[in-house]
């Protein structure tokens, strides 16, 4: 962490903070007088430091490997026991395509990424947040965790463990002055799907929120306390109808929307 830090400001930690969400997150933290640490595993989140310096506040990067545990640690560390009031914890990959199809490395990637390190990373802050009695977190879930993802079965099956540990994790740390929030986006205009090789399927062509309106979503509804946030009318509907319909009808849905081929589909 640079040296030259106020340390007076409140100070917020982004993961997956190069582009898309944890990018705007980001932003978000940085209007708001946070000094940022963010992190991500490509060499952008320099070039996201360098922009966000401009708001006039100090940020730090670091490009580490957070599907391991070595990376949530040099994360952590960069800290400099540097105390952390808020943690936005974004980083996340996707994975399109039949389960059976997919190069499992990149599965085993997509589960130790949103899962592994989600939640080692959440352990080592949430731990010093509650000593101090005080602090927050934003987790980025999905509303894909409310419905079996038919050919985005990996990606669906992470995000509903994200889903339900961010709630379990909040009602454990009820009273003790550390809230926690998931935020749970539908598709989202971002890299997200071209990195998952979807680009030939319906959700992946199809009209997207922007990143930036769900990320203020997500920070507002953090700064306030509040548990979940679905962003969007739609995927608001879309979250209510997942809690009532089979979910074999639900994984027939995401497969006329996630097979691929299903772009070139009327």
């Amino acid at each position: 962490m640079a040296q030259t830090m106020n340390y007076t400001r409140p100070f917020a930690i982004v993961t997956g903070a190069s582009s898309g969400i944890g990018r705007h997150l980001a932003q978000c933290a940085a209007e708001r007088g946070y000094d940022l640490l963010i992190a991500s595993d490509e060499p952008q989140i320099f070039r996201a430091a360098a922009e966000l310096q401009a708001v006039g506040v100090e940020v730090d990067a670091v490009e580490v490997d957070l599907a391991t545990t070595e990376g949530v640690d040099q994360l952590v560390n960069a800290c400099l026991g540097r105390p952390v009031d808020v943690l936005l914890a974004n980083a996340g990959r996707g994975l399109g395509r039949g389960f059976l199809d997919q190069d499992f490395k990149q599965a085993r990637r997509v589960i130790d990424t949103n899962i592994t390190g989600t939640v080692y990373l959440l352990h080592q802050i949430a731990n010093e947040m509650r000593t101090r009695r005080r602090g927050k977190i934003l987790i980025t879930g999905s509303i894909a965790g409310f419905m079996p993802g038919a050919f985005q079965a990996v990606y669906n099956g992470t995000k509903a463990f994200i889903d339900s540990f961010s709630f379990a994790l909040r009602n454990e740390l009820k009273d003790t002055g550390v809230s926690v929030t998931c935020l749970m986006p539908g598709p989202t205009d971002t890299l997200f799907f071209e990195r998952a090789d979807m680009m030939d399927t319906k959700v992946g062509v199809d009209e997207k929120m922007s990143p930036a309106d769900v990320a203020k979503i997500g920070f507002e509804a953090m700064l306030k306390g509040e548990g979940d946030v679905v962003a969007g009318l739609k995927n608001k509907l879309q979250a209510a109808a997942a809690h009532v319909m089979p979910a074999s009808m639900l994984a027939e849905q995401h497969r006329k929307i996630a097979e691929p081929g299903t772009a070139k589909k009327a």
